[in-house]
């Protein structure tokens, strides 16, 4: 019986036929598979799928398990998600008051129930007026610290009735974040900041990134930015940069490694960052060192660095100091220093480490693994990587060329289909999104009809993102989206060529929840994220709250997947309360696309 069919009817399946088909579909899932690519083959788009016929039935087993696992739980228990009290407005799992470090080992016990928007929240601005200007109610910061925060605070931004307005021109520190950009660029030798990307920057890890500024700076000049800041109750960094249309997501250094491969940036920044890079045996500055590219730069901004005296031979004090004493341990070199200012290089050279005294900081012996949050390493890591490629030396396509892909282990003719597929799809998501915008959209109270469409999505995720080819889609077609490309843990781990592509992303099991806060997204996408889910122990109950958690009001989802499980995200979207479309993508096979929008709900 077709799933569709079942949809909306009370499932008449006695206990012993549904634990008899249960256990079947289960051996089905659980027999190991021979085909070593196994992992890897439900992230593949659909053209290029190519399965053996014990994969379909595999495949197709998982799917009906599902199907029956689902419907068994009747009627009563598709009833739509309560709203959570005001305490959760703000609600971000694994993180509470007393720990600042990420703890996603618990249990569900709490009410499953739908995070809602504060009272006055309102839908942000259009990008670019939204990067300058952002409503109060929504996010987590009041006048009183606002008032509190310092001259340097108010500087940057202006707090009127319901608005705060940041000033572009103006920025955190010297005359203005132009100023110092410009600053930087002279260190490394560079006649200005807009010749950054020419110096193989293209890519920075901004840390602590206060309200976003200097990211904004990057963004005009065509540099990725990625702001990460520790958990904030209120204030946060992290929700002011995504509120601004800024790529941000927590994160810290304090205990363990983050989720990105060794070499991923060109540039790490730390401006008043508040770090103490010199604790731990400087295993915080050797994560640095771990995600910083061959060639790269780390920039250090604190008036704790400033110098003593005008003389240039005149000592350097506090940290600045023991991290310049620190870097000749780990082959950096100081190339620059202005006012509070240090400016440090990576060595591009392996061969470095071999040459440093046998006191110095050890070579890591094994540096494969997949660094999703594991313990901080006290070694150097990523010398013996395929990847060590001076920023420098990176072609302009960056991570495409034929023998960076080689690197990488993808055939080119795969990785060329998978460019002509998600262009494609996009051009067909678009034309179906803006449509159903001008036809569904939710008219609020109040307010005045809604204008055009293009300028509502922003902040998108691509949940499970293989090579990053719907993000290079995007640019193609000129949207003015930046995409958080997610690869999920257990599948194939394909993030360092997305961070070689001058993108943004992170490593994520998507059976936790994702390091944000509430309504920070203004599109998520997966392209069959949900099959791949169901080989593993994870309720899909769950995903769909916590992509309704991160989605903001009036929001878009959209999921590519095979017949069955859309029909059930379909109903499990009716429980999140999103407006739901199942569309025959017509090209013969079993692959629809569930398009959901995601409405204002305020009690």
């Amino acid at each position: 019986m077709k799933v569709a069919s079942v949809i909306g009817l009370r499932p008449r399946i006695s206990g012993l036929l549904f634990l008899t088909l249960g256990v079947i579909a289960l051996i089905t899932i659980l027999v190991p598979n021979s085909d070593s690519s196994s992992t890897t083959s439900t992230t593949r788009v659909p053209p290029s799928n190519i399965y053996s016929n014990y994969g379909r039935v595999k495949e197709q087993a998982a799917v009906d398990y599902l199907d029956l696992r689902f419907f068994s739980l009747g009627v009563n228990r598709l009833k739509e998600f309560p709203l959570c009290g005001k305490e959760r407005d703000n609600y971000v799992p694994c993180y509470n008051v007393t720990e600042s470090d990420r703890n996603c080992e618990f249990a569900r016990e709490e009410e499953r129930c739908l995070v809602r928007p504060p009272r006055d929240y309102k839908i942000p601005l259009r990008w670019p007026v939204g990067r300058d200007i952002i409503w109060t109610g929504n996010v987590k910061i009041t006048k009183d610290q606002f008032l509190s925060s310092g001259t340097m605070t108010k500087r940057l931004m202006l707090l009127e009735e319901n608005q705060i307005t940041f000033h572009s021109d103006d920025g955190l520190i010297f005359d203005g974040v132009k100023d110092y950009a410009f600053q930087i660029a002279e260190m490394i030798g560079l006649g200005s900041d807009t010749e950054f990307p020419q110096a193989g920057i293209r890519t920075v890890l901004d840390i602590g990134c206060g309200f976003g500024s200097f990211g904004a700076h990057l963004v005009s000049l065509n540099v990725m930015p990625i702001c990460i800041a520790e958990y904030e109750t209120s204030g946060s960094q992290v929700q002011l940069a995504l509120e601004r249309g800024l790529p941000a997501m927590i994160g810290n250094f304090f205990s363990k490694q983050l989720p990105y491969p060794a070499l991923s940036f060109d540039m790490v920044h730390c401006a008043q960052c508040g770090i103490t890079w010199d604790i731990k045996d400087a295993m915080l500055l050797l994560e640095v060192d771990r995600v910083l590219k061959p060639g790269g730069y780390f920039v250090l901004t604190s008036p704790t660095s400033k110098a003593q005296g005008n003389s240039p031979d005149t000592k350097k004090t506090s940290i600045s100091t023991r991290v310049d004493e620190l870097s000749k341990k780990i082959c950096w070199s100081l190339s620059g220093q202005q006012d509070e200012t240090f400016l440090w290089q990576k060595t591009a050279d392996p061969n470095c480490y071999s040459s440093r005294s046998q006191a110095s900081i050890p070579v890591c012996k094994d540096d494969d693994s997949v660094p999703y949050y594991h313990p901080l390493v006290p070694c150097i890591s990523g010398t013996k990587s395929k990847r060590w490629i001076p920023i420098q030396n990176r072609s302009r396509a960056s991570g495409t060329s034929l023998s960076e892909l080689e690197i990488h282990g993808i055939k080119p003719e795969e990785f060329d289909e998978d460019i002509q597929v998600w262009r494609s799809a996009l051009k067909n998501y678009w034309s179906l999104l803006t449509p159903l915008i001008f036809s569904d959209h939710p008219k609020r109270p109040g307010d005045e009809d809604p204008v055009p469409p293009f300028y509502m999505i922003r902040n998108a995720m691509d949940m499970n993102a293989r090579y990053g080819n719907l993000n290079q889609a995007l640019l193609n077609q000129g949207k003015s989206v930046w995409v958080m490309n997610v690869v999920p843990v257990k599948a194939r781990n394909t993030l360092p060529i997305i961070l070689d592509r001058g993108f943004t992303g992170a490593l994520h099991d998507w059976c936790e929840p994702f390091p944000t806060y509430p309504r920070t997204y203004d599109m998520l996408h997966a392209n069959e994220l949900l099959t791949h889910l169901s080989s593993e122990r994870c309720s899909l109950m769950d995903l769909f709250l916590e992509m309704d958690r991160i989605l903001r009001p009036e929001g878009w989802v959209v999921l590519s997947d095979k017949l069955g499980v859309i029909e059930m995200a379909r109903t499990l979207a009716a429980r999140v309360r999103w407006e739901a479309r199942v569309i025959d993508i017509q090209d013969g096979s079993d692959q629809r696309l569930l398009v959901c929008q995601k409405p204002l709900l305020k009690k």
